[in-house]
C-alpha cells in the first residue's frame, strides 16, 4: 500500500515538510560518500530555512501541550493502562521541555559559523561549491568518512530537540485518526466534514497495483479525492472507467 498524506492547515504543512528533511537528513549522514554528505549539509540548510518561521514553534508547544492535557484526562480511566499513559506523558513532557530551552529559531547557533555560512550562501548556486570556489569545504570533502560524519553530527544535534518534538506531535496526531475502507465510484469520493471537528491531517492509503495516483483536495468543510491515471506522455486524467475503493483516516 502507498500512504498520502494532505495537510489542512499551513502548520501542519510545515511540520510535514519539515519530517521529511529530517528523514532526509537522517539517511544521507550515516553514508559514507562525500556527495551523500554534501546533500546531507543541503539538507540541514534547507530545515533551518524551513523551521525559521516564527510561530513554528509555539505551534508545535501549544500542540505538545493540548496532547499532554487530553491525556491527563485519561487518568483513572478503568480501560487505560496507567503504565503506558505514564510513557507517552513522560515523552510528551521530555519534548516540550527540550523544545522550550531552545534558544531561537532552530540552527540559530549554526548561523554564528562563518564557514557553515560560506557554504550556505553558495550551495544553491549551480556548481556553487567547486574547489575553487570553496577549497577549504573541498578539502573537508577528503577527509575520513567517520570525521565527516562526527562534524555532521554535532551540527545537527543543535536541531535535535525540533526533531524529537516534530516526531512526538505528528506520532499523536496519527494515532488519533481512525482509518476506514470508502468507495470511489468513476475514481471520485467527496465526504463533507462535521462542522465541530475540523481535521488537521488526510491520510490515504492505496494498492499501487491500481496504478491509481490520488489528487487530493480539502478544507475545512469537505474532502475531495479523485484517482487519476497517468498516459503514455505522463499526464494525468480521471480514472472514470472504474471504481476503485481506498483507505481514508482523518486526524485530529
Amino acid at each position: 500500500m502507498i500512504l498520502y498524506e494532505y495537510p489542512f492547515g499551513e502548520s501542519i504543512r510545515t511540520m510535514l515538510r519539515l519530517e521529511h528533511l529530517f528523514g532526509r537528513l537522517s539517511t544521507l549522514m550515516w553514508r559514507e560518500a562525500p556527495v551523500d554528505h554534501h546533500f546531507a549539509l543541503a539538507t540541514m540548510f534547507e530545515i533551518m530555512d524551513v523551521a525559521s518561521r516564527a510561530d513554528l514553534k509555539s505551534d508545535l508547544l501549544r500542540d505538545l501541550e493540548r496532547y499532554k492535557q487530553q491525556f491527563m484526562g485519561y487518568r483513572g480511566n478503568p480501560a487505560i493502562q496507567e503504565a503506558a499513559l505514564d510513557d507517552v506523558l513522560a515523552r510528551i513532557e521530555h519534548a516540550h521541555s527540550g523544545l522550550n530551552q531552545l534558544q531561537g529559531k532552530a540552527g540559530q547557533s549554526l548561523s554564528s559559523n562563518d564557514w557553515l555560512m560560506s557554504i550556505r550562501s553558495r550551495i544553491s548556486i549551480p556548481g556553487g561549491t567547486c574547489e575553487f570556489d570553496l577549497p577549504s569545504y573541498y578539502a573537508w570533502q577528503h577527509e575520513l568518512p567517520a570525521k565527516r560524519q562526527e562534524d555532521l553530527q554535532q551540527w545537527a544535534s543543535t536541531l535535535t530537540p525540533l526533531a524529537e518534538a516534530l516526531k512526538l506531535m505528528l506520532s499523536l496526531l496519527r494515532d488519533a485518526g481512525h482509518p476506514h475502507m470508502v468507495a470511489a465510484p468513476c475514481g471520485q469520493y467527496q465526504q463533507n466534514i462535521k462542522e465541530n471537528r475540523t481535521p488537521l491531517l488526510l491520510r490515504l492509503r492505496i494498492d499501487p497495483s491500481m496504478g491509481l495516483i490520488p489528487e487530493i483536495s480539502a478544507n475545512r468543510l469537505m474532502v475531495s479525492v479523485r484517482l487519476m491515471r497517468a498516459d503514455a506522455e505522463g499526464k494525468l486524467k480521471i480514472a472514470s472507467d472504474i471504481d476503485a475503493g481506498f483507505e481514508l483516516t482523518l486526524c485530529a
